[in-house]
């Protein structure tokens, strides 16, 4: 139905032009005179032109784009190359480009206007800063073109298309929980973890990321499937992060936080359990490799504060609680309901941190300095994280 108006309005448009060289032509045979004959030869270029134009194929551009930005962190800089080629050196005049794409920030931005003429190609760049974060479909470039006086208008979306994706910004963290149990007794400890890999508890299918060593080799040579061992672990150093994905103007900042904790623990070779609940319920029982780590930084590039239904009740008879020992809580509003589930849900649980993040110049309300502390009292650590003072909040949480 759209196309169909589509092509009414162009007959329509190009019906006036021819109807007004017409008109120009009869006026000048009926009234002659060099008055009346000027003003027909004046306007027979433009309509002629507009006439040719209506005939000239969009579908000879040829459009290529380059993205110059690979690895983009949210609220950081895109950048691409845009190349516009065709093989017909027609005069194009007024010519529009645009990105076609449900990307807002792209779509109102980018927008390229020029003059072509009778060149065969066409080169030029463009930049978007403050990048949010997500995954963003670029389909192509939509190309108008318009004759001097607007009489003849042409548009055609020249697919192409790419994926833009925006990753969590990640600040380089160095991670010290308070206390670490271990079998002989409590002591301070740096976050590393130990496995004792003389005692394999099992096996698993092999992740992209696990270490060669771990491969279950006589396993393999009977199945053809690799296999990794599971060792056992000190539980008490193994990292589990909890989300809270509940809708909170503080979101964004969650999800770079958790990205940042998560990247600190793979880097000093430790691992860690991640889980969130919203909409869908996302695992990771282990994150103990790149490879795993690349996973969760795609979940947590599309991840959205769609959780409907009370945190305390999606995870209070969550199975994936079961195992935490050595729990970060991240959310944006500490709620009773909240410890209470976590304190119901992780019967092993030997230290829970709960990181409250706030944007700057929120001041806490008397109902949650009140959760606060009665979490504190119960024997939680509690911090209020702020935009920019992830490192200072980790090397402080010894001490709340």
């Amino acid at each position: 139905m759209k196309r169909r108006t589509r092509y009414i309005a162009f007959g329509g448009r190009l019906l006036f032009v021819g109807f007004l060289l017409i008109v120009t032509f009869s006026f000048a045979m009926f009234q002659g005179g060099f008055v009346s004959w000027f003003i027909f030869y004046m306007s027979l270029p433009f309509g002629l032109y507009s006439f040719f134009l209506a005939l000239y194929p969009l579908k000879d551009i040829r459009i290529t784009r380059s993205i110059e930005t690979a690895n983009i962190q949210s609220g950081g800089r895109f950048t691409a190359a845009v190349t516009m080629e065709r093989s017909i050196p027609f005069p194009l005049l007024y010519t529009v480009f645009s990105e076609a794409t449900d990307f807002e920030v792209i779509g109102k931005k980018e927008r390229e206007m020029a003059i072509p003429g009778f060149r065969r190609s066409l080169s030029w760049t463009y930049e978007i800063t403050d990048m949010p974060r997500g995954e963003h479909i670029l389909e192509g470039i939509q190309v108008e073109v318009a004759d001097f006086f607007g009489w003849i208008r042409k548009s055609r979306l020249v697919p192409y298309r790419q994926r833009v994706l925006v990753y969590p910004r990640i600040t380089e963290l160095t991670y010290r929980p308070s206390k670490t149990n271990f079998e002989q007794g409590t002591a301070a400890s740096p976050f590393t973890l130990v496995r004792d890999t003389t005692i394999p508890a099992g096996l698993r299918e092999y992740q992209p990321g696990d270490k060669m060593t771990w491969i279950h080799w006589k396993s393999f040579a009977r199945t053809q499937t690799l296999q990794t061992k599971e060792f056992e672990e000190r539980q008490s150093q193994e990292l589990f992060l909890l989300a809270d994905r509940s809708p909170s103007p503080s979101y964004e900042t969650q999800v770079e936080l958790a990205a940042s904790i998560l990247r600190a623990v793979v880097r000093s070779g430790a691992s860690a359990a991640y889980l969130a609940a919203g909409k869908n319920r996302t695992h990771f029982s282990a994150i103990n490799g790149e490879g795993q780590f690349q996973q969760l930084m795609h979940h947590l590039m599309k991840v959205q504060p769609d959780s409907s239904t009370p945190f305390a009740d999606m995870i209070e008879h969550d199975f994936g609680l079961a195992q935490a020992t050595n729990m970060v809580f991240i959310t944006g509003e500490l709620t009773e309901e909240a410890l209470n589930a976590i304190q119901r849900g992780a019967r092993q649980l030997k230290m829970c941190t709960c990181l409250i993040v706030k944007n700057k110049d929120t001041r806490l309300t008397a109902d949650e300095e009140a959760v606060h502390h009665m979490a504190k009292l119960k024997g939680f650590h509690v911090k209020v994280i702020l935009p920019g003072n992830f490192e200072n909040a980790f090397t402080e949480v010894g001490r709340t």
